[in-house]
Parts: structure tokens; sequence; C-alpha cells
């Protein structure tokens, strides 16, 4: 088939392009996308019969994996101690700081961090090029420079979902998975001059909704390694268990990747998107603002120790929540009440077993360092701690009424404004936006829209009496949006900010009859580059 491209190559663009990058590139296509298509059609399926009635329980045709004996393959050396990582896009800046964080990891990500522009692909796969051979610099407006450390955190990547396409790159007139373009091109490009180093190629699988998707991603990586002369496991992967239907199949997920598994991890804020979008039409499963469904509510907390006890069993690490966090340059106060939440948030992840954490931040990675450290002390992980305690049966995972807590017009204003806010960053190239001192990305805003949906959907009744509708909605809207362009300033509002595209977009994916699966897949049709 051929391979086109519909954008342009210059600079450095040619060599991440080169003509047998894109020959792998298009193979992995050939080979694999047609039964990644038919894995979609089955993600549809299943929530059908869901909101249907039916209730999803551990697979009975999978009982002797579960009850099974065998291991995840030992992690390689520079996996072995994980316990704070940092997370952010592939721009050339967050990479050296990311790197240069004290943190043991920087997952750099081309996933809900970034917004899908051409430069932003390509350049971020040039960008961790130049960060592997330690050449990367940068300097900012003001004249400061940057340059890697002597020494610097361990590189993960985080391709795409599989349920995104590139609409840049085509073979034979269809576009290419955006998991097949940034896993194939960061290989390829990167594979042995990782392990050259003493790494290797580690990778974050996001969005997984099944063992059969791990087992696709699994054959995925052998042909990789087949195709590209490294020996067979070279590649690991970390799975983000962040979907309702994956928390039913983590002993699955693993055993289908275990010579290539790096573990799982409790990915918090699009577990909650999920259990919205799953039970879409279920008032059972409706849920209080966000800020309400912590992780100490019980369906929550069900889930990550459920996946501690997994990993554990089968030598695989547990890797914790974000820690979102944007410290404030002028506020104080409020970087000293939200650096004691995140503490407490990470000695209850450590205390609960799990070998690291995440954070967005640098200003982050000494205090969630030093919980970890408080447990491990001189131990590279609490990999030897099964968790034997832990019993979770299907309807503690499903125990959505635990999230105690009410609909209130604080929490549907604040989904609003995040929404909107989120969804112009991303149309300007941003997909990692500071909001209110929170660093949002295409999860959180999946949650603040999907929530909105629910609550007009049932009809549900916020704490001051008012029913959520969709005239209310839409009056939130634009008091919401007149609210930020006084924040932000007129020039900014209306040259840059997009905003009635901003607005439109939301209203779309928050009051659309039917539920829309991922506002990114509508948000791509209007994003210019």
């Amino acid at each position: 088939m051929s391979t086109e491209i519909r954008a342009p190559v210059e600079g450095r663009f040619q060599e991440i392009l080169s003509d047998d990058a894109l020959r792998f590139v298009g193979e992995l296509h050939e080979r694999f996308d047609a039964r990644r298509r038919q894995l979609l059609a089955s993600r549809a399926e299943r929530v059908a019969r869901w909101n249907a009635g039916e209730l999803p329980d551990f697979l009975p045709e999978t009982r002797e994996v579960r009850e099974g004996d065998w291991q995840v393959a030992p992690a390689p050396a520079a996996l072995r101690d994980r316990r704070v990582e940092i997370t952010g896009p592939t721009d050339r800046k967050m990479v050296i700081n990311a790197l240069n964080s004290g943190a043991r990891g920087f997952m750099a990500d081309f996933e809900d961090a970034l917004s899908p522009t051409w430069s932003n692909v390509i350049g971020g796969q040039a960008n961790l090029i130049d960060a592997i051979e330690g050449t990367i610099s940068f300097e900012g407006d003001d004249g400061r420079e940057y340059r890697l450390a002597e020494e610097t955190a361990t590189l993960l990547v985080r391709p795409r979902g599989w349920h995104l396409v590139d609409r840049h790159l085509t073979v034979g007139g269809e576009p290419v998975a955006g998991g097949f373009l940034d896993f194939g091109l960061f290989v390829f490009h990167n594979a042995r001059r990782l392990l050259d180093r003493g790494a290797g190629p580690y990778l974050y699988l996001p969005k997984l909704e099944s063992h059969l998707e791990a087992r696709l991603w699994n054959e995925v990586l052998t042909h990789a390694e087949e195709r590209l002369g490294l020996d067979r496991g070279s590649i690991r992967a970390t799975v983000l268990i962040e979907t309702v239907p994956a928390a039913f199949e983590m002993e699955e997920i693993l055993f289908e990747l275990r010579e290539h598994s790096a573990g799982l991890n409790a990915g918090r804020w699009d577990y909650i998107f999920s259990m919205i979008k799953c039970f879409r039409d279920r008032a059972e499963f409706l849920l209080p603002d966000r800020a309400s469904v912590t992780m100490t509510v019980p369906f929550m907390r069900a889930y990550t120790e459920l996946l501690v006890r997994t990993c554990h069993r089968r030598g695989a690490h547990a890797m914790g929540g974000m820690a979102a966090f944007v410290p404030s340059r002028r506020r104080p106060e409020i970087n000293e009440r939200a650096i004691e939440g995140i503490r407490a948030d990470k000695e209850r992840e450590a205390g609960a077993g799990f070998d690291g954490t995440w954070v967005a931040h640098p200003d982050l990675v000494e205090t969630a360092t030093k919980e970890f450290d408080r447990v491990l002390v001189d131990r590279p992980s609490q990999v030897g701690r099964q968790r034997e305690d832990v019993e979770v049966e299907a309807r503690d995972l499903l125990d959505a009424a635990s999230a105690d807590g009410s609909v209130t017009e604080a929490g549907l204003r604040g989904d609003v404004n995040v929404g909107i806010q989120y969804i112009s960053s991303w149309l300007r190239g941003n997909g990692a936006a500071a909001i209110n001192n929170l660093m949002e990305d295409a999860a959180t805003a999946e949650i603040a829209r999907s929530q909105v949906w629910q609550w007009v959907r049932h009809g549900a009744r916020m704490e001051e009496g008012e029913r959520v509708t969709a005239d209310l909605v839409r009056r939130i809207e634009l008091e919401e949006l007149e609210g930020i362009r006084e924040e932000v300033g007129d020039e900014f509002f209306y040259n840059e900010g997009r905003p009635e595209a901003s607005r439109a977009l939301f209203d779309e994916v928050a009051l659309s009859d039917r539920f829309i699966d991922f506002l990114t897949l509508r948000a791509y049709e209007q994003l210019e580059d």
C-alpha cells in the first residue's frame, strides 16, 4: 500500500519521516489495523449491553489465567525503582525540565497531555532523539538556557490510544492510528540508542479496555522486536488501568503482555470518566462533583487495591495516580494547603503497597519521594508485599453509589469553566493547560464534560435545589466565558482564545442527545495544524 504524508516535511522532519521509518509504520498499519478497528467495535457493543441492563463481571473464559501460576518477566535494571515519575508533553523545555526533575522516570506523553498538531507530534519525536543523545537544549524568551543534567530520569513514552488516528499520514488512503505512528517512530529511531545506553524502549499504553487489546499490543511489540533485530522482551510496557472494563481484566492484561510487561498504573481521572461513559444511561451510576470522587471513595479504593494485589501477585510494579497541582508563585498559602493534600495522598498510596506514583510538576517530586522513601527505605519496590488481605468482587468495583457527595452549582460551573478553557488550549496546540492551579489534560476535560452530560441526561438536582438542564448549562457557559474574558483580557480572548469555537464544542460534547465517546475526536476535526 502507498504511504502519503499530508503535511509539510521540512528540516528535522525529513530525518524523522525517512523512507525506512515510514515503511515500518506502514507495516504496522497493514498488519494490525483491521484488528484495531474490530476491537473498537467490540467496545461499543459492550457498552450497549451494559446500558441495556447487563453488568460486567470477571470473565469466566479466562478463569485459568487468574488462577494460574505465572509471573511477568523481571523488571530491567532501569525500571526496578520507580518511586516517583513525572509526566508531561514532548515540547523541548518540558522534556529537559522533566528529565532534570529528580524523578526516577519521565513519561513523555503523545496522548492526553499533547494536542496532536503535526508540529507537536513529529517535533516531539525529534525532541526525544535529542534527549536520548544528550544534545537537547532550549533558550527561553528571557534568554535563559536549559540543558540536561548529568543524571536524568528514565524515559518512558505514551503513544496515543487505539481510538485515535492521525490524518497527516495515510496508508492506502486510510489514516494511520496515532498509536502506530507514535510507537513506530519512537522505537524505529530510538530502540537501539536506548539499549546501547543501558535502558530500553519503555512505554505506557493508554485506554485499553480488554486483554484482547493488550494481546494486539503484544503482537505489535513482538513484531517490532523481530523487525528491528531486538532481543525478545527488550520493549517494556506499563498499562494504564483507566477504564472500567480493564479493571475486570487486570490479570489477563498482564498475562498477555507478560514478557513485555512493566506493570500497571492506576489512571484515576480517566477511570472516573470511564465509569460515567460505560453506564451513561443508568441513573444508579450518577456521580457527584468530581472533587468528591476521591481515592478514598470505596469503588475507587477497591479498584486501586485490586491493582496492587494483582501486580504483586504476578511480580509486576503497581504505579499510583497523578498529583496534578501546579504551584503558585504568587499565592504561597495555596501551595501549603495543596502540598499537604498531596503528601497525604502519596502517604496513602505508599501505605497501600504501590511501588511508585505520578506528579505533573517538578516542584512536587520531593514531596512524593519523601512519602515513598519512608516506606521503601532502601528497597526498590514493594512487589514482595502481596496484599492477600484484599478481596474485591464485581459489586465493589461497580459501587458508584459509594461516592458520597452532591451535585452543586460550584461543581457545575467548575466543569463548564475547565471544559471550555481546556478545549481552547487544545485547539491552540497546548494539551497540558494549567487552569486554577491544576494541570488539566484531556482526561480531566473528559470528566468535566461527561459529568455535565450525565447530570443533564438524568435531571440531577443540585444541592441548591435547581435541576441541571441544557438551558441552565448554556446560561452558565456564557457567564463563565465572560469571567474567562475578564481574567485573560480582550486581546487574547478574542484573537487567540477561540471562545466561540471552544464554547460550541463544549456544548456539543456535553449536551448532545447521544453521548460522544471522546471529545478529542470532535476537537481534532477543528485542529488547524
